[in-house]
């Protein structure tokens, strides 16, 4: 039978992201999925602009703004309504454009559409039993196929916070947003009758699609347990109604829902994780594209100078792509984010709004690199703290666990 350098499980953007790469190291190399990889990725994928420009990739994003605003008042009062600038520009990925430019760099390696139903180690190598029945041995198995991965332990956590959100793209009797904006984060609550105020907040994301087409989505940054999707479309529609907006047609519905503070896996274990998989969604923002972008060359060139060793065995060339992952560095950034992430959840709707409103005052670098995960950790200790001493009272007691 075939031994593979490595299999890799999956063919999202985790996936592709890293085989990419993994393409360009002279590997023997194969992909499973449930999912074709050439079919169409349904969410839409944002990031900041700066992301794609580092890779030379600003030309995957199928819109771009410059006028990036959020609003952190009531919206009750004047002062309420009055939004924050972000003078930093944000974009949407193409998706079609995105994929099909990580399929023509996976050239080569071959997608079987199966589901793994069984890995074990024997010998070395590792098998993966498919639910077909099919056998497939590789030097090293990658799992890719995301947060919900059965093959990668983790310590157990009973209370995972989740970020979930419902979206519209379609047409409205009224812009939902000014002409060619984007809204990051809208946390106006004057929609909200006083039981929902108490319950844990939500805001908008919404963007000029051009066309008189427009994306809005209410997102629940993250809690526990999450909101269903039932609850933030009334929200949704609560919030539109309150502004006299009447969704008018809809041409797409999106749904999302996806952990935001799973444990980092074990690193001594026979399987790799790479994506959703290994817990590299952003703790702070649920963002995890760029840091695909980021992270992916660097594993595969290193798994590459590993696989050279013939007499490493399955354990010990996923454990050493696991500390190439997760460094101390990241680790301990991770550690602050997931921390600044518990307080955050436990902060009602004022304490919120008054917390962004203060973050957005740190430098346009300063709070890009905490939202990207770009800060050296001992900047990210300095903003973290720069932002303690600068923020309101009710916000400090907040972060301290003091009421």
């Amino acid at each position: 039978m075939e031994i593979l350098d490595i299999l890799i499980l999956g063919s999202g953007p985790a996936a592709l992201c890293l085989a990419s790469e993994l393409a360009k190291q002279n590997l023997n190399i194969k992909g499973i999925s449930t999912k074709s990889p050439y079919e169409k990725w349904e969410n839409t994928y944002g990031i900041w602009a700066s992301e794609l420009e580092e890779f030379g990739l600003a030309s995957l994003l199928s819109h771009r703004w410059s006028k990036t605003v959020s609003y952190f008042g009531d919206g009750i009062k004047d002062k309420g309504n009055s939004p924050t600038k972000h003078y930093y520009d944000y974009g949407l990925i193409n998706q079609e454009a995105f994929q099909n430019e990580l399929l023509k760099t996976c050239k080569g390696i071959q997608w079987l559409n199966e589901t793994a139903k069984l890995i074990t180690s024997e010998n070395k190598i590792s098998e993966v039993i498919c639910s077909s029945g099919l056998k497939l041995k590789a030097r090293l198995v990658i799992d890719a196929s995301g947060h919900k991965s059965k093959f990668v332990k983790r310590p157990f956590l009973k209370e995972v916070a989740q970020q979930a959100a419902y979206g519209i793209v379609g047409k409205f009797s009224t812009p939902p947003v000014d002409k060619d904006q984007f809204v990051l984060m809208d946390f106006r609550s004057d929609h909200l009758e006083d039981e929902e105020l108490l319950k844990s907040p939500s805001f908008l994301y919404a963007m000029d699609l051009g066309s008189e087409t427009y994306f809005v989505e209410e997102t629940s940054l993250a809690s526990y347990p999450s909101f269903s999707q039932d609850h933030l479309k009334k929200r949704l529609l609560s919030r539109l109604n309150n502004k006299g907006i009447k969704v008018v047609e809809i041409f797409h519905e999106e749904n999302c829902l996806f952990p935001m503070n799973l444990p980092l896996p074990y690193k001594k274990q026979s399987v790799l994780g790479f994506g959703g998989a290994a817990s590299m969604v952003h703790p702070a923002s649920g963002y995890m594209i760029g840091s695909l972008l980021r992270r992916a060359p660097l594993l595969a060139e290193k798994l590459a100078i590993f696989l050279k060793e013939p007499n490493y065995s399955s354990l010990e060339l996923a454990t050493k792509g696991w500390s190439v992952l997760w460094p101390f560095e990241l680790i301990q950034r991770h550690r602050l984010y997931q921390y600044g992430l518990r307080r955050l959840m436990s902060f009602d709707e004022s304490r919120l709004r008054s917390f962004f409103s203060n973050f957005f005052k740190l430098s346009t670098e300063e709070w890009v690199g905490f939202l990207t995960n770009t800060l050296p950790l001992p900047k990210l200790i300095y903003v973290m703290s720069k932002m303690f001493i600068n923020s309101p009272l009710k916000v400090k007691l907040g972060m301290l666990k003091i009421k």
